[in-house]
């Protein structure tokens, strides 16, 4: 399985840690998944994953905690670049689905959490998503002004938007078939906010 990050970096074990966590708990869910198949695919063995991360429920929330770090940032970028407020909403949405093509075993964890509703995921994911959620939210109230729908519920049209993205990019090999072979992120983005073409 190819690397989260560029081959040519050193990576600290530990950040490889929560590169093959992240994997590990897409696929088995925080329950499922095993320290002992994560230190593995790092090339260690279970205890010296448990010299950096005393715990599993301690690894599970570094590895949430630092994609959704990144993710905040990279939306953070898109948001205070320079030019229109059309500029800015079409960099957030392709920041976005640029982040999760990057890391599609994101999106599945993300997905999993959702349908579990319940366990370690579920709070963690209220404490990191949330925020990111009232800062775009706020972003678009705020500077979107007249070009934005009127009577427009903003979250609910963000969460449409993030859906669509999450969704695709968690299809694996029916991405494809389901969506084609075009991103249309972006196009879905803006004849959901805008009421006429900006």
């Amino acid at each position: 399985m190819s690397s989260l990050l560029d081959k040519n970096k050193i990576i600290s074990t530990k950040d490889r840690l929560l590169e093959a966590a992240e994997i590990e708990f897409a696929l088995g869910g925080f329950d499922g998944a095993k320290l002992a198949d994560i230190a593995k695919r790092v090339g260690i063995r279970r205890p010296s994953l448990l010299y950096h991360f005393p715990s599993k429920a301690e690894l599970y929330k570094t590895t949430v905690e630092r994609a959704f770090e990144q993710l905040g940032a990279a939306l953070d970028s898109g948001m205070s670049a320079a030019g229109s407020f059309r500029d800015r909403l079409q960099s957030i949405t392709e920041v976005f689905a640029d982040f999760l093509e990057r890391r599609p075993f994101l999106a599945r964890l993300v997905i999993r959490e959702f349908l579990t509703g319940q366990g370690p995921g579920h709070d963690i994911l209220l404490s990191e998503v949330a925020p990111l959620l009232d800062s775009v939210e706020s972003f678009i109230a705020g500077e979107g002004g007249e070009l934005v729908r009127s009577s427009l519920p903003i979250r609910a049209a963000i969460m449409q938007s993030v859906s669509n993205i999450l969704l695709k990019n968690a299809s694996g090999g029916l991405q494809e078939a389901l969506w084609g072979s075009d991103d249309h992120s972006w196009t879905l983005t803006r004849f959901v906010f805008f009421e006429k073409e900006v």
